[in-house]
Formats: C-alpha cells, structure tokens, sequence
C-alpha cells in the first residue's frame, strides 16, 4: 500500500498566518490567527503584519499539524503562498516553509496566492459540496484584486478581466472608513445595508471589454458623505442603511455585469466565486440569482475558505504536488 500524500500549507500575505494539512487531498485541519494591532491604524500596517507572523507562524504550524494528528515526519510536501502579498508578510512564510522543507528533505511547492483562491472550490472537508467542472469562469474578488478568470483545469487559468486601478474590496474597505466603521469594514458594509440600495445615485465606469473600474465610486462616494456632514453633522449616523446599501449595491452591479458579460461571451455553464469580498452576503446572493437567470450553476466556497486561509494553499500544493511542479529552496517571493 501506497503512502498517503500529506501537503502542509502555509499562508501569509496579507494579515493572517495560517496553515492547513491536506491528507490525501482531504482536509484535517485549518487553523487561522487573525491580527487585531491592524484596527488602530484602519488598515493593514505592513511592518506589524510582518512582526506579527513572525510571532505566530511556529505556533499555528504546530497546531495545525497537532488537530490533524500528523507527525512533521510524515508531511510529503510543504506549499506557502509566493505571492501575491506584502512583501515582509511574504518573506516571513517563504523563508520558513524553505527551511522546514529543507530540514525534513521534502519537496517545496511555491503557490500563487491567487490560484489558490480559486482552488478553494475543490477542498474536500466531509461536506457535500459539488465542484465547478472544468472549464468553469472564476470571480476572484479580494481586498487587493478583482479579476474574472477562465478555468480550464487545476493549473490551467487564463486572466480575462481584472480592475484597472482599486480592487472592489478596498472600495469597500476605504467606503467603510469614510463612514467612520472600524477595519476591517467591508462585514460591516455588508451588515449595515439594511437601507435602500439606490438612494444615493453612484458611477457606473464606462469600461470596455471585461476590465473594471472602482476608483470612480469611491470617489463620488467621498463627496456624498462629506457634502451631508458639511450640511448635517449627524448624516452618516441617519443615513448608515442607505449609504451601506448604495456602495454595496454599485460594487456589486460592476462585478456582476462583466460576469454576465465574460459568461455569454464564452459560452460559460458553470460560474463561480473566491476571495474575500465573496464572503459578502448580498453577492453571494445576487450572483446565485443571476445563475438562475442564465442558467449557470453557481459555486461559492464556505465562509471558512473565502477569506486568507491555509487550506486553499494546501489544495494548491496538493495539485502542484501530483503534477511535480516542485520550487527550488531559493525561491523568494512574488510581491506583485
């Protein structure tokens, strides 16, 4: 008998250090440490990002490998995301995955943190979930990128749309800070759009083809908040609902037209969805209702594998791993 094939997967970089074990292309375990220094500053501080991995990188491998109840010994691969990401957050899981490699004589599998957004959708974890089949078009839709992917196979994936300047979850995010909502503060746009989604009129970019546009909306959406709090100090407190719902609201109106319009342009059947923003409930929703008007099947991971996550990078490697698309020990990270 054949021995089983365990992938460690390393995750770090942005502002959570996370590692999964995949046994045989299953998950055993996923465990995630957040890091909260990030609220005071509103955003993501890439040197406390970096010290803070430092800090909890040992510690969530070792817990990682304890639930899976999997002896470091066994691992058949070590995967770490090479980029995308912050430089220094990059470096810390890069440098410890090659030394952990190394030091067990195993294979490095260098994953692309983007692909494995993507692959979110085969992790296997005793849950019935259906898999896209291939080829399938992928919006991939974060804090740092928004691009429309065709899927054609594991490690086969072709760019054919993506934002010309800010991702759709920093419009979220810096919407969110102009409102005065703590960061992270794309979940709390999400929970306060209880009002009416098309009372404050916002740009819908004139972009061509399948390229996407947000810096636009953020912009008229600073102008609308500033002009009501130089006219009524207590605006933003009134208005929450309704502001929460109109950003929200024209995000998604951008990202759903260009995946309806990349669907019909390539025949697609089967449509799904990854990254951070996809965790937010009324696109998730809004995408399911536009599947059933096309007729596509919809796909969307879990909340657990939407946002930064180990197991999406293990899944990677265990592809990676079977297609012996091995890293060298000297690889360094792919920031951009």
């Amino acid at each position: 008998m054949s021995s089983p094939t365990i992938i460690l997967g390393i995750e770090s970089s942005c502002d959570e250090t996370a590692a999964a074990v995949l046994v045989d292309g299953v998950l055993r375990s996923n465990v995630v440490a957040g890091q909260d220094v990030h609220q005071q500053w509103g955003g993501v501080v890439p040197e406390l990002a970096s010290r803070a991995h430092q800090e909890h990188i040992v510690p969530v491998v070792d817990e990682a490998l304890r639930i899976a109840g999997v002896d470091r010994r066994e691992l058949s691969a070590v995967a770490f995301t090479q980029g995308p990401g912050l430089i220094g957050a990059l470096l810390v899981g890069t440098c410890f995955a090659r030394s952990f490699a190394q030091a067990l004589d195993i294979p490095l599998l260098a994953v692309d943190h983007m692909q494995a957004h993507v692959l979110a959708h085969f992790i296997r974890d005793g849950e019935e979930r259906e898999p896209p089949s291939f080829p399938f078009l992928n919006l991939t839709v974060s804090g740092g990128h928004t691009l429309l992917v065709l899927i054609k196979g594991p490690l086969d994936m072709e760019i054919i749309g993506t934002t010309l300047d800010d991702a759709a979850g920093e419009a979220f995010d810096k919407g969110a800070k102009v409102l005065g909502l703590p960061y992270p503060g794309g979940p709390l746009v999400d929970k306060n759009a209880t009002g009416d989604p098309r009372r404050y009129k916002l740009p819908m970019p004139s972009i061509t083809g399948l390229d996407m546009s947000f810096s636009g909306v953020k912009t008229a959406f600073n102008n609308i908040v500033r002009h009501g709090m130089e006219k009524e100090p207590d605006f933003v407190e009134r208005e929450l609902p309704h502001l929460c719902a109109s950003l929200q609201q024209c995000i998604i109106d951008i990202v759903l037209r260009k995946v309806q319009k990349a669907g019909r342009a390539h025949g697609i059947r089967e449509v799904a969805m990854s990254g951070g923003v996809s965790a937010n409930s009324a696109l998730r929703r809004q995408l399911e209702e536009l599947g059933r008007r096309e007729g596509w099947k919809t796909h969307v991971p879990p909340l657990a594998y939407c946002t930064d996550n180990g197991a999406m990078v293990a899944m990677a490697g265990h592809f990676l791993f079977h297609a012996e698309r091995f890293a060298d020990l000297s690889s360094v990270p792919h920031p951009r």
